[in-house]
């Protein structure tokens, strides 16, 4: 007799849409202590540990429901699966914020990005910074599209890691 195996993409779907949501509660977090144009790396540190910890927390529960059971493969699909949810939540989540709760976000953020390349170029005149932040208008698509990417990668290395410390193949009999 065989048993129903479960199914990745519930446990994907499920534990991105919570990586989404905490993510969610960390952006709302930094915009009520006015902290949302920051970009320091403990910033992004909590916003790669929340997408992880959302990673290890699915494969555990999947081999917890499996048996006791997981294999790599499995564990890579549910990391990119995660990681992809979880950003597709916090983009919507994004344009959302940008678009209605803060409508001058955008403009705010590329003031301080025009200011900053000013202060690490000082030959930079001030068209050439008017021209980087029309440039990084017109590719804001190609932007977050690159950003995914970079979060499925994240993904990926997060399972592969605990899928190889968590794995336990079926035994062949």
């Amino acid at each position: 007799m065989e048993e129903n195996q479960p199914k990745v993409s519930r446990f994907s779907l499920n534990f991105g849409a919570l990586a989404g949501l905490a993510g969610i509660v960390f952006s709302l977090m930094l915009y009520i202590a006015g902290m949302q144009h920051e970009q320091g790396f403990g910033i992004q540190a909590v916003q790669f540990s929340i997408v992880a910890l959302f990673v290890v927390l699915a494969i555990m529960q999947y081999k917890k429901a499996n048996s006791g059971y997981l294999n790599l493969i499995e564990a890579f699909k549910m990391g990119a699966g995660v990681a992809a949810i979880s950003f597709v939540v916090g983009t919507i989540y994004f344009l959302i914020f940008s678009n209605v709760i803060e409508p001058n976000f955008m403009e705010e953020a590329y003031e301080i990005g025009r200011q900053k390349m000013m202060e690490q170029n000082p030959n930079l005149t001030a068209e050439q910074a008017d021209q980087g932040i029309e440039m990084q208008k017109r590719f804001f698509w190609v932007i977050m599209a690159v950003f995914m990417i970079i979060s499925v990668i994240w993904g990926f290395v997060v399972s592969l890691i605990a899928g190889l410390i968590m794995k336990k193949d079926k035994p062949a009999y």
